[in-house]
């Protein structure tokens, strides 16, 4: 029987992106990717379903990226069972800044990539952080 695909989260105000990535993944990756430009979406979501990875925009209106992590993790050590937080990556077009690099040393916090990203670099950052991803086509 073949393994569960790998199911993944992103979140980004920028549709034309979480698009875009979206279908590479998805083609790639043999996963489940699930969008949502809308933070508060994407955190029901979280409670609803169980998901590897995550995949955030660090700079978003109202919620960004840490914040919405930081509250799913809240939920998840309160629920019955327990459940684990899948690693996060953010995703940002300020890297370099200072916020950012802090949050590297939270817990859970699996890495940062800098926008505008060329996607393999994606890739491999997600078979870092999520073993057992398989690639339907060589790097």
């Amino acid at each position: 029987m073949p393994a569960e695909p790998k199911r993944f989260l992103m979140v980004d105000d920028d549709v034309a992106l979480l698009r875009v990535v979206r279908e590479a993944l998805v083609a790639t990756l043999q996963c489940e990717v699930d969008t949502s430009p809308k933070p508060e979406y994407a955190f029901e979501l979280a409670i609803k379903k169980k998901y590897d990875l995550f995949l955030f925009d660090f700079q978003m209106p109202m919620i960004d990226g840490a914040m919405l992590f930081f509250l799913i993790g809240k939920v998840y050590q309160n629920i019955q069972p327990i459940r684990d937080v899948p690693p996060l990556i953010l995703v940002s077009g300020e890297a370099d800044e200072k916020r950012a690099q802090e949050l590297l040393k939270e817990p859970g916090v699996a890495g940062l990539i800098a926008k505008p990203f060329a996607i393999n670099r994606l890739f491999e950052k997600i078979k870092e952080c999520v073993p057992g991803t398989e690639f339907s086509t060589p790097l």
